[in-house]
């Protein structure tokens, strides 16, 4: 998930490159989960998989706005996250979960409040791997 600090003046390799490792850090986070999901039970499975929803969102949010800083995206991401577990508080995902496997895979079906921290930590995680893979523009300058 690389990308320039200054985003304003990120040029536009830099800006391709950003969304090809944000696309692929996308694939090893689901990959990372349903591996996860394999080999774990119980608490770890769940709110491993917790975090990780929030980290695979990070990454869909830097394809989609390569500009925006660590922080933003992160922020992004969390507070999509915080949407849908907000949105269980209804019977709208529940009823969705019933009838699609991949609504109750995006959605959830019922609220859960220790979800809310594990998002945090999942877009925690997110920015500081994000922000330790974000060249600089002047690092990028240099080497053009």
């Amino acid at each position: 998930m690389p990308r320039c600090r200054d985003s304003a003046a990120a040029p536009a390799p830099v800006l391709r490159r950003t969304r090809l490792v944000a696309a692929a850090a996308a694939v090893v986070t689901v990959g990372v989960g349903l591996g996860l999901r394999a080999v774990a039970t119980g608490s770890t499975s769940k709110y491993g998989g917790d975090a990780l929803y929030t980290v695979l969102l990070l990454t869909l949010v830097v394809l989609v706005a390569p500009r925006l800083t660590p922080l933003r995206a992160a922020g992004t991401a969390l507070a999509a996250s915080w949407a849908v577990e907000f949105l269980q508080l209804t019977a709208v995902p529940a009823e969705l979960s019933r009838h699609s496997t991949v609504a109750r895979l995006i959605l959830g079906s019922t609220f859960n409040a220790p979800d809310l921290f594990w998002y945090v930590v999942g877009a925690a995680a997110g920015c500081l791997l994000h922000t330790a893979l974000a060249p600089s523009v002047a690092a990028v300058r240099r080497s053009a």
